[in-house]
C-alpha cells in the first residue's frame, strides 16, 4: 500500500503535469497505475478529488483543499530532510521564485550565474506575473513584495528599505521642460502605477512639512515594468521604487527629478515564504543571495549622490 506522502506526491504531480500519462513518466509508474492510485486515494477519503474528462483534469473543491494541504506537508518533509542532510552535503533541489521582471533582469540576472556556480545542485523556476499569487497553492518558495504587507501566515523577511524616485527621460524633459517644484507636476504628463494606495497622490517635503500633489496623465498601468519602459520612451514622468529605475538612471535613460524635496519614505522590499520554508537549505542560501545582491543597495552609485 502506498504511503500517504507518496500518494500526495503523485497527486501533486498529476495536477502540475495536467495528465496521468505525463505524471507517470515523472514518477516511474504506468499511467494505469497512477490512475488506480488516485482512485484508491479518493475511495479512502470518500470524496472525488479530480473531475476527469477526455480533454482535461479539473480539481474539485475538495481536491483544491487536499492539494494545498499536500503541498504544505510535502514542503515540510522536504525541509526536514534537507535540514538533516545539509550538514553533509551542499544545498540542492528545485526553487520556485516569484519576482517582477525588472528585478530578474536588472538585479538577479547579472549575479545569477555566480549563484548557480556556487550551488550547482539548485535549479530555479522564476514565476513572473502581476496577478496575485497563492504561495502555497502554486508551490512558491520565495516571493518578492514591496510596500506594506497584509496580515497573513506567511514568513516575511525584510531585505531593504527602498525610496521611490520621480524620473523622466532626457527626450521628455527636452520637449516639455523640467519640473522645478512639486506643483509643476500638475502641468506634466505623469504615468500612474495602479494597485497601490493613492496612486495619483505624490508626496514631497519642504522646510515646513509635507506637500501632496495630485498628478494626472493619459496612461496608467498595474505593471511597474510597463511604466518604466514608457517613461524611457518619453511618454511621461514616472514615480517608481529605486529598484525599478536603478539601471535606467545609471545608463542615462532616465533622469531623477525633485531630489531636494523627495520623501525618503519607508518602502520596504520583502521576501515572503510559506511557513516552514525558511528552514530549507536551498531557501536559506537564496535569501543570503538576496541580501548580498539587494540588501547592500549596490545601485546607489556615486553618480546618483552627485546628482543630488
Amino acid at each position: 500500500m502506498a504511503s500517504a506522502a507518496n500518494e500526495m506526491a503523485v497527486f501533486e504531480r498529476v495536477i502540475d503535469r495536467g495528465s496521468f500519462a505525463a505524471a507517470a513518466q515523472d514518477v516511474g509508474l504506468s499511467p494505469s497505475a497512477v490512475s488506480k492510485l488516485i482512485t484508491r486515494l479518493e475511495q479512502r477519503l470518500g470524496v472525488r478529488l479530480i473531475n476527469r474528462t477526455t480533454r482535461r483534469l479539473a480539481l474539485t473543491a475538495e481536491g483544491k483543499t487536499y492539494l494545498r494541504r499536500s503541498r504544505e506537508i510535502l514542503a515540510a518533509i522536504e525541509a526536514a530532510e534537507s535540514e538533516i542532510a545539509s550538514a553533509r552535503m551542499a544545498p540542492r533541489g528545485h526553487l520556485r521564485v516569484h519576482a517582477p521582471p525588472v528585478m530578474i533582469g536588472d538585479h538577479f540576472g547579472p549575479a545569477l550565474s555566480e549563484f548557480l556556480a556556487r550551488y550547482p545542485r539548485i535549479t530555479i523556476d522564476f514565476l513572473v506575473t502581476n496577478r496575485p499569487v497563492d504561495l502555497v497553492a502554486e508551490n512558491v518558495d520565495i516571493a518578492m513584495r514591496t510596500g506594506a504587507l497584509p496580515d497573513s501566515s506567511l514568513i516575511a523577511c525584510k531585505i531593504i528599505d527602498l525610496t521611490q524616485m520621480i524620473c523622466a527621460s532626457p527626450e521628455y524633459l527636452a520637449r516639455h521642460g523640467r519640473p522645478l517644484v512639486p506643483s509643476d507636476l500638475t502641468r506634466h504628463r505623469c504615468l500612474v502605477l495602479n494597485g497601490i494606495p493613492e496612486p495619483t497622490t505624490w508626496k514631497f517635503h519642504d522646510g515646513d512639512g509635507g506637500i501632496e500633489v495630485e498628478v494626472s496623465g493619459a496612461v496608467s498601468a498595474d505593471s511597474s515594468d510597463v511604466l518604466l519602459r514608457l517613461a524611457m520612451e518619453g511618454v511621461g514622468i514616472v514615480r517608481l521604487g529605486e529598484l525599478a529605475v536603478a539601471r535606467a538612471l545609471r545608463n542615462g535613460s532616465l533622469e531623477p527629478l525633485l531630489l531636494d524635496v523627495q520623501v525618503s519614505e519607508g518602502y520596504p522590499l520583502w521576501a515572503l515564504l510559506p511557513p516552514g520554508r525558511q528552514r530549507s537549505p536551498k531557501v536559506k542560501v537564496f535569501l543570503e543571495f538576496l541580501n548580498e545582491r539587494l540588501g547592500l543597495a549596490p545601485w546607489r552609485t556615486s553618480e546618483r549622490t552627485q546628482s543630488r
